[in-house]
C-alpha cells in the first residue's frame, strides 16, 4: 500500500503531544507517517495559509487578521479544540512565594513590580522570562494575563523581560535563576520546578495548576489548543483528526499532563 504522509507543524506546546500522537497512529495506521515539527503557532498557521502543511498546532485561536489572509488565498480555515492546557507559572525551588494574583503578574510582567520583596519574596531582582512574540503561549498570556483579559488594555510586556524560543528554554532557566520567573504549558512542568498557585483576588482562593482545576474551570490561565486544517478535511486527514478525539488519542493527552477534552 502506497505510503502516505501528513504534514502537521506550529506550537511548540503542543510538538511533544502532537510527535506522541504521530507515532501511535503509526501503529493503528502503519502506511499513514506523520511529520511533526515546532517553530510557534503562528508559524503553524501560516503555512495552511500558504499551503505547506495539513494541520496547523496552534495554542491560541486563529486571529481575524489569519482568517482575512486565508480567505484571500482561497482557503476556509477550520478549526478542531484537540486538548486544554493550563499555563503554570513556575518559579525556581529555593523561592519562597507560593501565590500570586493575577494583577501580580501583570505587574510583574509589565515592569511595575520588579523586586520579589513587593510580592511577598526575598529582596532579590525578578527575572521575568516569556516565550517570543510568534509564540501562541505568549499571545495567550499577554491577552488574559497582562492585559486582565481586557480587550481595550494596550499594556506590553515590560522590555525587560526575557523572550526565550522554546517552552524547554524556559524550564532550563527557571531551573538554574533563583530570581527568575516564567510560564509554561503543563506538560513542560517538571519535579525540578516549582509552580505557584494562581488566585484572582489577594485573599485567595489560590489554585495549582492541574486537569482537575481546568475542568472544574477553577485554575483562572487555562485554554484550549487547536489544529486547524484548509478547509473540511477529508480523506488520510479527516480520519487522523477523528482518531485524535477518541479516548485512546485523548489518554496521551492526559498521559502527557494536559487536559483531555473528552472527559
Amino acid at each position: 500500500m502506497a505510503q502516505m504522509t501528513i504534514q502537521n507543524k506550529g506550537s511548540d506546546t503542543i510538538v511533544n503531544l502532537a510527535l506522541a500522537w504521530a507515532e501511535r497512529y503509526q501503529t493503528v495506521r502503519p502506511e499513514v507517517s506523520i511529520a511533526v515539527t515546532g517553530g510557534g503557532s503562528g508559524t503553524g498557521i501560516a503555512s495552511i495559509i500558504n499551503g505547506t502543511v495539513d494541520i496547523a498546532n496552534a495554542s491560541r485561536a486563529i486571529k481575524p487578521e489569519e482568517i482575512q489572509a486565508a480567505h484571500a488565498a482561497g482557503i476556509e480555515p477550520t478549526e478542531f479544540v484537540i486538548a486544554r492546557d493550563a499555563i503554570a507559572i513556575i518559579v525556581h525551588p529555593s523561592n519562597p512565594v507560593d501565590t500570586l494574583t493575577l494583577q501580580q503578574l501583570s505587574d510583574i510582567y509589565s515592569g511595575k513590580v520588579r523586586n520579589w520583596q513587593e510580592v511577598g519574596g526575598e529582596d532579590r531582582p525578578i527575572v521575568a522570562l516569556s516565550r517570543e512574540t510568534n509564540s501562541g503561549t505568549h499571545v495567550y498570556f499577554l491577552e488574559a494575563v497582562v492585559r486582565l483579559g481586557d480587550s481595550d488594555d494596550r499594556t506590553l510586556f515590560s522590555p525587560d523581560v526575557l523572550l526565550l524560543p522554546s517552552s524547554e528554554g524556559i524550564g532550563a532557566e527557571v531551573r538554574q535563576n533563583p530570581n527568575a520567573i516564567g510560564y509554561d504549558g503543563l506538560g513542560y512542568v517538571t519535579n525540578d520546578m516549582k509552580t505557584v498557585a494562581v488566585g484572582l483576588s489577594p485573599g485567595g482562593p489560590f489554585w495549582e495548576p492541574s486537569a482537575s482545576t481546568v475542568n472544574a474551570e477553577e485554575y483562572p490561565i487555562s485554554r484550549d489548543l487547536y489544529m486547524y486544517t484548509a478547509g473540511q478535511p477529508t480523506g488520510t486527514i479527516k480520519e487522523y483528526l477523528d482518531w485524535i478525539l477518541q479516548p485512546e488519542a485523548q489518554r496521551i493527552v492526559r498521559d502527557l499532563g494536559f487536559v483531555p477534552i473528552s472527559e
